[in-house]
C-alpha cells in the first residue's frame, strides 16, 4: 500500500521505521514514552497528583508498544537528522541511539534483557533459502501441456537413441559407392514411411530432410550441388562427396539412458520439446508453492483516487503477479483491515505453503502479526533485519492445522511491512529464495556490477537501492545506475529498475563493484532512462 507505513506505531511513541515521520522539535530531544508528556510535566509541578497521571501514562503507552521481548519496545532517534541520497531518499534511516530506559535521567528502566539484534540482511536471506529448502520436495507428473515453468523433480534420461536411426540432414539424393550413379523414376523416400530397402553400389535415391537413409549409404547430396541427367538416368556431383555428409546417425544427440537435463532445471519450451523428441509424455515435477496473500489496514481503498485519509492499495495488485513470476501458485488478495481476530482465523484456516501479509509488522497498537504468531505458537525464524528499506521484515513457521505449540511445522509467513518498495525489500530477501527452496528451484546467482554514480548508505544496515543496467560506452564497462525515486513509499522508481543494487553500510564510490538482485522479468524489459534516473 502507499502512504504511510503500516509497520509504524501511532501516538507519542516515535518509532524509526517510519521513513515519513517528522521530528518534533529540531531544538531538542524527541519526546517518547519514558517520561511525561510536556504539557503533564509542566502542569503538574509539585502535584503528587499530577505525577500519578504521568506515571500512568507512561504505563499506558508501554501497555501499548510493549508487551513482547522480541524486539525493544521504547526506540529513540536525534531529530533532524538525514541521510543523504538524493531525491526520494529515506529520511527515516538513521542510526539508532540508546533505548530510552538507557539514557541517563530516563525515568523509566526496563528490567528486561535487551533483545538480540535484527539478522544482518545476508544472514536472514540465508535463513529464508535454508528454510525453502528443509524438506525433500514433492513429485506429481504433469502432462507436457502442463509442466511449463515447473521445476523437474528428477533429472530426465533419454527413453530412446536420438535420432532413433540414421537419417537426412537434407533434401537431396542418397547415394551408395562411387558416382556417377543410377536412378529411377518415382517420388523417392520421404520422412515418416518405413525402413527401406539397401541400396546398390553406384545406386542413388532421391531422399527427404528426416526420411530413414537406405543400409548401405555412402552419404547424401543436397539437390542444389547434383545435377540429375534425365535422359541418361545418371546423377553427377557437382562438389566432392564424403562419405557420411548430411547423414545424421542414430544416436548423434544421445544415446538411450543419457541424462538430458538435471534434476532442479526450469521447464522452458525448449525442454519440453526435447523431453518430447526423447519420447516422455509426462514429466516429474515438483509442485509450485501455494501462497495467500493477506492484505491488513483500515485505510486501504481497492479503487478509485484517495480521499480522506484512504490510500490506494499498491501491494494487493503486485503482490500476485510478482509472486507468480517467482513461480508459486497464488490466490487472490485478502483484505482484512486491522483485525487481530480476523488474522487469526485467515492464518489457521489457510490450506496455502505460504502466506505473505503486508503491513502490522512492528510493534504499534494496530500491528496485530507478532502476537498473533505468538498466540498461535508460531516460530520466530527472521524477526527484523539489518535492512532498509524493509527492516521491519519478518519469517515464521505456523503449527499445522489441528498442532499445537512444539516445532511448528505448518505453512510459512512472511510478513512484509506496508511501504511499497519496503515490501519488495522483503520480497527478494525472504520470499523469493523461500520460494525457490519449496519450488525446488536453484538460488539466484550471485553477480556484481560497476556503478555509475555514488550512492549513499545506512550507518550500518544494508540498503537495496532500484537500478537499470546501461552499456558500456567506447569500449567501457557495462554498469548499473540507481534510479532517484528510492524511498520506502516509492515504486517509481523499482517501476523502471531491472535489479536492485545491495549497498553495504556506508555506501559506495562511483565505479565500485555491488551485488546485483535481479527482479524475475528483467531479461525482457528493455528500459530507458526517461524520467526515472
Amino acid at each position: 500500500m502507499t502512504g504511510p507505513d503500516r509497520s509504524r506505531p501511532t501516538g507519542p511513541v516515535h518509532d524509526p521505521t517510519d521513513a515519513t515521520h517528522a521530528a518534533p522539535d529540531a531544538t531538542g530531544p524527541a519526546p517518547d514514552a519514558t517520561g511525561p508528556s510536556p504539557d503533564l510535566a509542566s502542569a503538574g509541578c509539585g502535584s503528587n497528583l499530577a505525577h500519578e497521571e504521568a506515571e500512568r501514562a507512561v504505563e499506558q503507552a508501554l501497555a501499548l508498544v510493549g508487551g513482547s521481548s522480541r524486539r525493544p519496545s521504547l526506540r529513540w532517534e536525534a531529530p533532524g537528522e538525514e541521510l543523504g541520497g538524493g531525491p526520494g531518499s529515506d529520511p527515516g534511516d538513521l542510526p539508532e541511539a540508546p533505548a530510552p530506559a538507557d539514557r541517563p535521567g530516563s525515568r523509566v528502566r526496563s528490567s528486561a534483557p535487551p533483545p538480540p539484534p535484527p539478522l544482518s540482511w545476508d544472514r536472514a536471506r540465508a535463513v529464508a533459502a535454508r528454510a525453502g529448502r528443509a524438506g525433500p520436495p514433492a513429485t506429481i507428473r504433469l502432462p507436457l501441456d502442463r509442466a511449463l515453468g515447473h521445476v523437474l523433480a528428477e533429472a530426465l534420461g533419454a527413453l530412446t537413441d536420438l535420432p532413433s536411426f540414421d537419417t537426412s540432414a537434407m533434401d537431396g539424393w542418397a547415394v551408395a559407392g562411387p558416382g556417377p550413379w543410377a536412378f529411377g523414376a518415382g517420388a523417392g523416400l520421404l520422412a515418416g514411411r518405413g525402413p527401406a530397402t539397401a541400396l546398390p553400389d553406384g545406386a542413388a535415391v532421391r531422399i527427404a530432410t528426416g526420411a530413414r537413409v537406405p543400409p548401405d549409404t555412402t552419404a547424401v547430396i543436397r539437390s542444389e550441388h547434383a545435377h540429375a541427367d534425365e535422359a541418361k538416368g545418371l546423377l553427377h556431383a557437382r562438389r566432392p562427396v564424403v562419405a557420411g555428409q548430411d547423414i545424421r546417425p542414430r544416436g548423434q544427440e544421445c544415446r538411450s539412458g543419457e541424462q538430458l537435463v538435471p534434476a532442479g532445471t526450469v521447464v522452458t519450451p525448449a525442454v519440453l520439446g526435447l523431453a518430447a523428441a526423447a519420447g516422455y509424455d509426462a514429466l516429474p515435477a515438483v509442485p509450485r508453492p501455494r501462497v495467500d496473500i493477506l492484505v491488513l489496514g483500515d485505510e486501504l481503498l481497492a479503487s478509485g483516487l484517495p480521499h480522506d485519509g484512504l490510500i490506494r492499495d499498491a501491494l494487493g495488485p503486485m503482490l500476485g503477479p510478482w509472486l507468480r513470476a517467482l513461480g508459486a501458485e497464488v490466490s487472490g488478495p485478502r483484505r482484512l483491515g486491522d483485525d487481530a481476530e480476523a488474522l487469526r482465523e485467515a492464518l489457521t484456516d489457510s490450506d496455502a505453503d505460504v502466506i505473505v501479509t503486508t503491513g502490522g509488522t512492528a510493534s504499534g497498537p494496530v500491528d496485530h502479526v507478532h502476537p498473533v504468531l505468538d498466540a498461535l505458537g508460531a516460530e520466530l525464524l527472521v524477526d527484523g533485519a539489518a535492512v532498509r528499506p524493509g527492516h521491519p521484515m519478518l519469517l515464521a513457521r505456523l503449527p499445522a492445522p489441528g498442532q499445537s505449540r512444539g516445532t511448528p511445522d505448518g505453512p510459512y509467513l512472511v510478513g512484509l511491512p506496508g511501504n511499497p518498495l519496503a515490501a519488495v525489500s522483503g520480497l527478494l530477501t525472504l520470499a523469493e529464495p523461500l520460494l525457490a527452496g519449496l519450488a525446488g528451484r536453484p538460488a539466484q546467482d550471485a553477480y556484481r556490477a560497476l556503478v555509475h554514480a555514488e550512492v549513499h548508505g545506512h550507518p550500518h544496515d544494508t540498503r537495496l537501492v532500484p537500478v537499470v543496467h546501461r552499456a558500456g560506452r567506447a569500449g567501457g564497462r557495462d554498469h548499473v545506475a540507481p534510479l532517484r525515486y528510492n524511498g520506502p513509499a516509492m515504486l517509481r522508481g523499482i517501476a523502471a529498475a531491472d535489479g536492485l543494487a545491495v549497498v553495504p553500510p556506508g555506501g559506495v564510490r562511483s565505479g565500485t563493484e555491488v551485488e546485483i538482485l535481479d527482479l524475475p522479468w528483467a531479461p525482457a524489459t528493455p528500459w530507458t532512462e526517461g524520467c526515472f534516473t
